[in-house]
């Protein structure tokens, strides 16, 4: 199972290879469904013009834990095989991968709310702060910790 947080530039990753990656569980033959999301980094909101998006974790070690907590928690509850994540920091720019994840379930409706749930938790439970450099100057977005 692939869990990481990467530096932008250290390590390359696509949807492909973590789908690859879960396909690879012994419980694949009783699997119905795989479900991937990829969070990108979105160029316009509203009157704004994002430049550039600096992403950062006061402590990468900690999140790291406690995104392979979460993986382990969400396969738990909601019953599925395998999950994959990646979640990129570092700078990034319009239409740059932030994160990205892929479910390997027994059936479709579990495995898309094991998905949404992993997106949910992931966002809001981890440390992370975005600065997010505009048009109209820097914001700073805190998340989760």
């Amino acid at each position: 199972m692939i869990v990481k947080i990467i530096e932008k530039d250290d390590e390359y990753y696509s949807i492909g290879d973590l789908v690859n990656s879960i396909k690879k569980s012994k419980k694949v033959d009783k699997s119905g469904a795989i479900f991937t999301f990829e969070g990108i980094v979105r160029g316009e909101e509203e009157d704004l013009e994002v430049n550039k998006l600096i992403l950062t974790t006061p402590n990468k070690e900690k999140t790291q834990k406690e995104l392979e907590t979460i993986a382990e928690s969400v396969k738990i509850k909601f019953g599925v095989f395998e999950i994959a994540i990646i979640h990129y920091v570092g700078e990034f720019y319009t239409g740059d991968t932030l994160f990205m994840v892929a479910v390997l379930g027994p059936h479709r409706n579990e495995t898309l709310d094991a998905l949404k749930d992993t997106i949910e938790r992931t966002k809001f439970d981890l440390e992370f702060k975005k600065e997010e450099i505009s048009n109209t100057g820097t914001k700073i977005i805190m998340a989760g910790g």
